[in-house]
């Protein structure tokens, strides 16, 4: 299966009961506006954590209907990240939302030992873009958001967490493309020895759930045409449903091209927790926002 469209998550995110989102410090440019949208189409509930006069000024100067929304009135920054939380490891809500806050804390406060959202597994970052240039098509990005330099161990971890996310989204059998600078192993270049390796790992089960390959440079995991010029025969190789990044950098610099250069739209989450964290850029659009709740709310669901 190949995801062609974003909008299915929507759809998804309306079946059953509706989830329940935490969202500290709703400061941020849209993320009212998304949160309020998401509401309206059934996507989530939402209970807002933060300053709740600040809250409602925003709104009010926003034009921002939150009838049906809840806000919990904590004006302390770390308060409000810890309430909210407190609520998603409590069961109160299903999944958590950064606001205009630092990431640092509210990593601080989701890896908390007492009340936190740590399972002992590795967080990661995986977003998922659809880019008009490519007939609509759906490609994964990870982990261009969390982990800065993962060494092998760390990569097959992500691969893990994203192969889980993908399963619950209805993609049984994900095609991964470990990323490269180039598409042959080199061993001066330390992201072709791991994708090797984490291609062979997946050959010997010991990653499972998915097909792996690399390495693969960026042209050639996403074009077959490419794959062919060059005489890649792999069944993931012009069809990657994801792509694993060799570093936070690249990642982070692919993202931006797809998301900002191509028209592209997105929706993002930290897996890895106890419930999915939805985590997006101030300058992310409020589609791309509400995406990443209906994501969030999906994965949390399953």
């Amino acid at each position: 299966m190949t995801m062609q469209k974003l909008d299915f998550l929507l759809e998804e995110s309306r079946k059953g009961r509706p989830m329940t989102l935490a969202l500290a410090c709703p400061y941020g440019d849209d993320a009212l506006a998304a949160v309020a949208r998401a509401g309206r189409e059934g996507v989530v509930k939402t209970v807002l954590v933060g300053d709740g006069s600040r809250i409602r000024a925003l709104a009010e100067n926003d034009g921002c209907d939150l009838s049906g929304v809840d806000i919990v009135d904590e004006k302390n920054e770390e308060k409000a990240v810890e309430l909210s939380v407190r609520m998603v490891s409590s069961g109160e809500a299903d999944l958590l939302m950064k606001g205009l806050v630092k990431t640092s804390t509210l990593l601080k406060a989701v890896l908390d030992k007492e009340w936190g959202l740590r399972t002992g597994s590795l967080l990661s970052h995986l977003f998922l873009f659809e880019i008009p240039a490519m007939n609509r098509r759906v490609i994964g990005i990870s982990d261009g958001g969390m982990n800065t330099y993962p060494d092998l161990n760390a990569k097959a971890k992500i691969i893990e967490n994203a192969v889980a996310c993908y399963h619950k989204i209805g993609v049984p059998q994900p095609r991964i493309a470990a990323l490269a600078a180039v598409e042959a192993v080199n061993p001066d270049m330390q992201a072709t020895l791991d994708a090797a390796a984490l291609a062979k790992m997946n050959e010997r089960g010991q990653i499972r759930g998915c097909i792996v390959d690399g390495p693969l440079a960026l042209d050639n995991a996403v074009s077959e045409e490419s794959a062919k010029i060059k005489g890649i025969s792999s069944p993931v190789a012009g069809n990657a449903d994801m792509l694993l990044v060799p570093d936070i950098e690249s990642g982070n610099f692919v993202g931006k091209v797809l998301l900002y250069m191509t028209g592209g739209k997105g929706a993002g989450v930290i897996l890895g927790a106890r419930k999915p964290i939805v985590l997006t850029s101030r300058f992310d659009s409020m589609e791309t926002k509400l995406l990443s709740i209906a994501l969030g709310a999906v994965v949390a669901r399953s």
